[in-house]
């Protein structure tokens, strides 16, 4: 690796994103501890959806670094050599999930994966495109976990233009408030039409559309800008890794706080919820980035390690997993399990606790079994297909690149 590529890898930012899956895992299973734990740390838990912020700011910071400093306008060559990349690592884990997500229904007719819609096929269609993150009404469906990569995939087609729109006409800080109004605008007009919630609710289009959460990834882009400009080394002691740390979890408690709205499941989805989501968490994950760029801590030191790197670099797979169909085979195997066991206890005339008879034991042992399989499909299918994506003639012939990426 060349001098500059290793100056510009971190490790430690691949680590940040174990984290951020980490915490959505954790806010999808705060349910498990009804009851065991108090109220509001139940609810403190049922916010970790943060981990989503935090992968938006990282996805504007990784794009902006990686490409801002070399567009030189929007040329078919650049434009298909950027949209390969991204295709090469978003596309093919996803694809192959969301199928047999859908063999998985064919087969079981488990409508957790269609909520119920009747046409399945236009439905998968729906999921592979990633228009179904559009549709209040469809948002769900599939990996409903995926709905995430629609606004993914919105702003890597916009990256280009807001790279343009920026560096052509100087007009940086203006465009996260007109797709925010853009967005506002489609639902005042949707809201009014029944097209299976086509643009037509507040808070779907607030949190689940890249025209509600465009602002995490442009403070992700801003610190990119900031740190192309001025580089990783600074010489205030301000330190920015914990601070900016505790600052997330001050958001986060702020969520837990408020009133659940009727029909949703947190915080976050209160209007307070969703100011402190889209503008303020942002800056918080932005800060605590700035901090893991140009400081030494032993937190930066623990995200490097390698094992936590390959956590990181499975963490998309972990993601997309984690909840839905893997998920749900995982949890119907721990029930036989604990049935067969009771049914040895009583062959054996004893009366012994069960290793599967408690949720939270059998969420450990998922947790752990997820990552095992994450990092198995990461090694055998996912880093072998990027590899050989980028290294074809997909879109674009193949030129050697010559520099890594940060993470």
């Amino acid at each position: 690796m060349s001098q500059r590529a290793q100056q510009n890898y971190i490790p430690a930012l691949t680590g940040v994103r174990a984290m951020a899956a980490y915490l959505v895992f954790i806010s999808h299973f705060a349910y498990i501890f009804d009851g065991s734990v108090p109220y509001i740390l139940q609810r403190f838990l049922g916010e970790f959806h943060i981990g989503v912020s935090i992968f938006f700011v990282l996805s504007g910071f990784l794009i902006t670094f990686r490409y801002y400093n070399n567009f030189e306008g929007l040329t078919k060559s650049w434009f298909l050599q950027y949209l390969k990349n991204r295709v090469a690592r978003i596309y093919p884990m996803y694809f192959l999930l969301t199928v047999g997500a859908f063999i998985y229904y064919f087969i079981t007719k488990d409508e957790t994966i269609t909520k119920g819609y009747e046409h399945p096929v236009a439905l998968l269609l729906m999921n592979i495109t990633f228009v179904r993150g559009f549709f209040y009404q469809f948002w769900d469906t599939g990996i409903a976990q995926g709905w995430s990569l629609t606004v993914e995939e919105c702003f890597y087609f916009s990256a280009p233009v807001i790279f343009l729109v920026a560096r052509r006409y100087g007009k940086f800080y203006v465009q996260p408030l007109i797709i925010t109004l853009i967005g506002i605008l489609l639902y005042l007009i949707f809201s009014h039409i029944n097209w299976y919630g086509f643009f037509g609710n507040f808070t779907f289009v607030m949190l689940f559309t890249f025209l509600g959460r465009c602002f995490e990834f442009f403070v992700g882009m801003q610190l990119a800008r900031y740190v192309l400009k001025k580089g990783f080394k600074r010489t205030n002691k301000v330190n920015y890794t914990y601070g900016g740390f505790i600052l997330i979890f001050v958001c986060v408690l702020v969520m837990a706080l408020q009133p659940v709205p009727k029909g949703w499941l947190a915080g976050v989805e209160s209007r307070v919820g969703i100011v402190v989501n889209n503008y303020f968490l942002c800056i918080a994950v932005a800060l605590f980035f700035y901090g893991i760029l140009t400081e030494t801590t032993i937190f930066k030191k623990f995200l490097a390690l390698p094992f936590i790197e390959l956590l990181g670099k499975s963490s998309y797979i972990f993601y997309l997993i984690h909840l839905g169909w893997i998920y749900t085979l995982l949890h119907s195997g721990f029930d036989h399990l604990n049935d067969y066991t009771f049914e040895l206890f009583d062959k054996w005339g004893v009366s012994w606790y069960s290793p599967f008879e408690f949720d939270t034991l059998n969420l450990l042992y998922t947790f752990i079994l997820l990552n095992i399989l994450s990092v198995t499909l990461f090694k055998l299918i996912e880093e072998p297909l990027n590899h050989y994506i980028r290294k074809s003639d997909f879109l674009i012939r193949y030129k050697a690149a010559s520099e890594k990426s940060i993470v």
